[in-house]
């Protein structure tokens, strides 16, 4: 009796190893067949995704070239050196396609904001937000000037200016 126990014991085990080994061999393949068809879709997408980067309509700051592949007319401003990059801030804000060309043909060197005819709306309303914000920050004055404003009215309202003295005790 004892032996047909094991017999049956070793029996189940060994059934029981062969069903798992099924069950591991066919998780194992489907897997193996989810990655694969992960794979191929990724490549589907990067051949579609680089289809769709040559057709892609570029926004804010841009070259001339990419500016006249976009088939509009160009309209132009001219601006100072010392204020290019304040003005791009600006203009991202209003969502204006632009490009800054420098003309050197003059001797200070002059640059040129060109951008889409159709965005001449939004270009004047973020040329007059600049020009606004530009002359508010002309107008202020410095903390350095504030400062020695205020040191000069302290001064002046000063009674009696101090004076340092020592008096020397000469008996010991």
């Amino acid at each position: 009796m004892q032996d047909e126990v094991n017999e049956k014991v070793v029996s189940l085990c060994i059934r029981g190893g062969k069903i798992s080994a099924q069950i591991l061999k066919s998780a194992l393949l489907k897997t193996l067949a989810k990655l694969e068809q992960q794979k191929s879709q990724r490549k589907q997408k990067k051949g579609v995704s680089k289809e769709e980067k040559n057709l892609a309509v570029y926004k804010g700051k841009q070259s001339m070239e990419k500016l006249k592949e976009q088939n509009c007319e160009l309209s132009n401003i001219e601006i100072t050196d010392g204020n290019i990059k304040s003005f791009e801030k600006c203009a991202r804000k209003y969502n204006v396609d632009y490009c800054l060309k420098k003309d050197r043909s003059s001797e200070p060197p002059r640059y040129y904001v060109f951008f889409k005819a159709r965005d001449v709306d939004s270009m004047t309303a973020a040329f007059k937000e600049y020009t606004g914000w530009s002359m508010k920050k002309s107008k202020k004055i410095s903390i350095r000037k504030k400062l020695s404003k205020v040191k000069e009215r302290q001064a002046q309202q000063r009674e009696r200016q101090k004076t340092k003295r020592k008096e020397r005790d000469t008996a010991r």
